[in-house]
């Protein structure tokens, strides 16, 4: 008898097997019921198997959750490709997939009561229902004027429910359950947008997608580069058009939560006719609202999916175009296990399910343009019928350098196409886009050196040159911009005295204060204490305030501009749902004038009434322990300033910084991403980083601090015993920050030119090493956080 292997629900990561009963059919993304030891359970198939023979027989299975398997056969071949690049268990994996809304047995469809009048009514009876039971005629009357539809109950006025109960024992009408839709763009109105006239650049771009959604066969990706304003969006959406006219289902992949708002609303004003037709999944939603969408996916009734890194495993049916917008952003690797990153499972999803994808972005990643610019070798015969046979899962989404570069598809290898042509092939197709869609130049950045401006008490906050500016916006009727990277009121709480910086209880970071809840907070666990009126260490009362966040800049703000109307958005302003969209919402109709905010104004918005934006401090992502500090900076500020200058009035943009001659902020002022990608790529190559090596950091935490350096000690010396030749592994060092949670960290970091023989290495010598059980040991393939 087969048996299932069956993950069970809950948060133990428990699996076992169940036999399968004669006349169940029974498939890997069934959801099941099984019985765990004396009570029943839910669960969800992960592969069947025969059994070996055992002395005990297995308990069956009892039903099906649901007679169609939840996760489609696309999405188990992606799980088991993730399972085998990030070595991540498959029962992780699957809780990924499937969303808690989705797994637990609690939430279902919201119903609500329906009456609807009977189709003949005796009109003596409802003439002696009027005398008798004015409420019950009364209602009666409405619902026989409202006709076969009926109306809800709770429309039918307050303690209706008992008249309409009475009413469906005589006969005179019948209540339904019907279910409703719980949307989260419910009370929004999405006016048509009809599509705009293409220019030449916009016109090729789409010409490429669409060439590749036709072509039969594996599709190389491509890679959009579009300068800020160049118009990427509208190419989304005609790409998009032209993808549903052929009968295929979209993903559109977004890198942050403050996108989705104005992407939810181009993308449903321009299939207005279809409401139905466009999903979003995105963290801020009700679990209710989760529980709708991907029903309503899964049941093919939204074809376009829009939402952050986990709506690529959307159970799209016939999926044919994947778009990930920003793709060079790091929000999109999940920061818990399973470590993916959004961006490189949907080149592999796209590859599995025949689809098109087009990765967009002003500022690609390094990796991204590299695998665009360079050729790939040709393949040698013997060596790619060698590593066919010793690799089972040989997608690679990102390149990893020249031994991946003599790969080419085979029939027998799902490896990404080599166009056999005389032509140099390069892994990505690029496609670019230099010119903005309404004809403006980009806006002109001007770089603020702070160390010549005067201090008095401190660093300003808001140099000379860029106060004037905004009084001079402000008085035209601008609109303004400022970013800064940095919530809360103060960095830290610092003694001038002693130099004691109070700390968090559980990290070894300092604490932020926030003036709005008069509390220092942690911004990695969530920590709170109360502001201490003297050093807590030498009782000086002069401990003071040290540096600067959103909060205090609005602080700021509201005494040197008391006339503008200023909002603020980071993670404090918008726990509240609805806050981002409505915010935005307001912006837009001009209803703000000035708008501070973190890196979730920074990119993909798009008001063309912006004609400043200020950078307050260009150096915080400098300074990042990451090799790739540099590129994010440069990223962040290329496409902070491409949010202004986007409509009729030129665009100004102040850059305010201590090191102005720093590269990152020179190639963004004048806008030059070839120069730049050109000088990292030369850094990365001469110290051994990606795109030409692929990397791993393991990482142990325990509360016993010898404990966790200990087992990566251990680990270290095994990984070292026999490792395969090219490979680098480094010390064992403590992490950047040393404790967080209470659990003190230590990693190690590993690299090789080929990411298949990394892993391998790494999950060979760790299934064989047993971690004690106060070590959390976690392993990152293709590492963005070195923190």
């Amino acid at each position: 008898m087969p048996a299932a292997q069956v993950l069970i629900d809950g948060p133990s990561e428990l699996v076992f097997d169940y036999a399968i009963p004669e006349g169940l059919t029974v498939v890997p993304g069934h959801r099941v019921r099984v019985p765990l030891r004396n009570r029943p359970a839910s669960g969800t198939v992960l592969r069947v198997h025969e059994p070996e023979e055992m002395q005990f027989d297995l308990r069956p299975l009892e039903s099906l959750i649901d007679p169609d398997p939840l996760v489609t056969a696309g999405l188990l071949k992606l799980a088991d490709w993730m399972a085998g690049y990030y070595g991540t268990p498959l029962e992780h994996i699957m809780r990924s997939l499937l969303p808690e809304a989705v797994r637990q047995e609690n939430h279902s469809e919201k119903t609500i009561k329906q009456a609807i009048a009977s189709d003949s009514i005796d009109p003596e009876a409802l003439a002696k229902l009027q005398k008798r039971a004015p409420r019950q005629h009364s209602i009666l009357s409405i619902l026989q004027a409202v006709g076969a539809e009926g109306m809800p109950v709770t429309q039918l006025g307050e303690g209706a429910a008992g008249p309409v109960k009475a009413l469906a024992e005589k006969g005179l009408l019948t209540i339904k359950e019907i279910a409703i839709q719980r949307d989260p763009d419910g009370d929004e109105v999405f006016l048509p947008d009809p599509e705009k006239t293409l220019n030449p650049e916009q016109s090729a771009a789409y010409d490429i997608i669409r060439e590749s959604l036709e072509t039969e066969g594996p599709r190389k990706p491509l890679l959009l580069h579009g300068i800020t304003g160049s118009g990427k969006t509208e190419v989304y959406l005609q790409a998009t058009r032209a993808a549903l006219a052929a009968g295929k289902s979209v993903i559109v992949l977004l890198p942050e939560i403050s996108l989705t708002p104005q992407t939810v609303q181009r993308f449903k004003s321009r299939f207005s006719e279809e409401p139905e037709l466009v999903a979003v999944l995105h963290s801020t939603l009700t679990q209710g609202e989760r529980f709708d969408e991907w029903h309503r996916i899964r049941k093919g009734k939204a074809r376009v999916v829009i939402g952050a890194r986990s709506a690529i495993f959307a159970p799209l049916p016939d999926l044919g175009l994947i778009l990930v917008d920003e793709e060079h952003e790091t929000t999109y690797k999940q920061e818990n296990p399973p470590k993916y990153h959004g961006r490189d499972l949907a080149v592999v999803r796209a590859h599995l399910d025949g689809a098109t994808v087009v990765l967009g972005s002003a500022t690609p990643s390094v990796e991204s343009y590299y695998n665009a610019i360079t050729p790939l070798k040709k393949p040698n015969p013997q060596k790619l019928k060698n590593q066919n046979s010793e690799e089972q899962n040989p997608i690679h989404p990102i390149h990893p350098g020249p031994k991946d570069k003599e790969l080419c598809e085979t029939s027998e290898s799902p490896r990404l196409r080599v166009e056999k042509s005389e032509e140099p092939s390069t892994k990505y197709q690029l496609v670019t886009m230099n010119q903005r869609a309404d004809g403006q130049a980009l806006p002109l950045v001007r770089i603020v050196d702070m160390r010549n401006e005067p201090k008095k008490g401190g660093p300003p906050i808001l140099s000379q040159r860029l106060r004037h500016a905004m009084d001079q916006k402000l008085a035209a009727g601008d609109q303004i911009i400022l970013f800064l990277n940095r919530r809360g009121f103060a960095r830290s709480l610092t003694c001038p005295t002693c130099g004691h910086t109070c700390e968090c209880a559980h990290c070894s970071i300092p604490v932020t204060y926030h003036r709005a809840e008069e509390r220092l907070i942690c911004h990695l666990c969530g920590y709170q204490s109360i502001v201490p009126r003297t050093c807590p260490k030498c009782q000086d009362p002069a401990i003071r305030l040290q540096g600067y966040g959103t909060e205090k800049v609005e602080e700021i703000l509201r005494k040197v501009f008391p006339k503008a109307r200023l909002a603020r958005l980071d993670g404090d302003t918008v726990r509240k749902k609805h806050v981002l969209k409505r915010t935005l919402g307001e912006f837009k109709a001009r209803k703000i004038d000035i708008l501070l905010g973190t890196q979730m104004i920074a990119k993909g918005l798009d008001f063309p009434n912006v004609t400043l934006v200020g950078v307050l401090n260009a150096d915080l992502s400098l300074n990042a322990p990451d090799f790739r500090a540099g590129e994010r900076t440069f990223s962040l500020l290329t496409q902070v300033a491409g949010r202004a200058g986007r409509g009729e009035m030129e665009g100004e943009v102040f850059i305010q910084t201590f090191v102005p001659h720093s590269p990152s902020i020179q190639f963004a002022r004048h806008h030059d991403f070839q120069g730049f990608v050109e000088q990292e790529l030369e850094f990365r190559e001469k110290y051994h980083f990606p795109p030409f090596y692929s990397i791993a950091l393991l990482s142990t935490r325990s509360r016993h601090e010898k404990r966790a350096e200990f087992t990566l000690q251990t680990i270290h010396r095994r990984l070292s015993e026999d490792p395969p030749a090219g490979m680098e592994i480094g010390l064992p060092n403590p992490n950047p920050i040393t404790r967080a949670h209470d659990l003190h960290r230590f990693q190690l970091l590993l690299r090789h030119r080929n990411p298949r023989t990394l892993t391998k290495h790494i999950h060979t010598v760790l299934s064989k090493l047993p971690i004690p059980e106060d070590v959390i040991l976690v392993t990152d393939i293709d590492a963005h956080d070195f923190s």
